[in-house]
């Protein structure tokens, strides 16, 4: 399962993880954001020994989606180094997630 991600433990998690870290912005009233939702948990449980796998609710950590630009969801950002390194906008086939994904590791 993918990590319920807040402003309270997002650098802990996120920023300061030795492994990338892919984070999914989403809020509960979107519908692509419900449709991405399983392949989010799929891409979390495959992955898991290789890169950590988040979501923030943008509703409830409305800074988080400010410090990052989020102006359109669900956007996935992943993190290496605490540094943002490809941002994805827009549900998108887990294959394509992953190929994104697969040239930072």
């Amino acid at each position: 399962m993918p990590d319920k991600l807040t402003s309270a433990d997002f650098d802990e998690k996120v920023l300061k993880s030795d492994k990338p870290y892919l984070v999914d912005f989403w809020a509960s009233w979107c519908g692509p954001c419900r449709s991405l939702g399983p392949v989010i948990e799929e891409i979390a449980q495959e992955n898991s020994d290789r890169f950590g796998v988040g979501k923030v609710n943008v509703e409830e950590n409305q800074d988080l989606a400010a410090k990052y630009h989020v102006l359109s969801i669900p956007t996935m950002i992943l993190f290496k180094g605490g540094q943002p390194v490809a941002t994805m906008v827009g549900a998108a086939p887990k294959a394509s997630i992953m190929q994104q994904v697969e040239e930072h590791l």
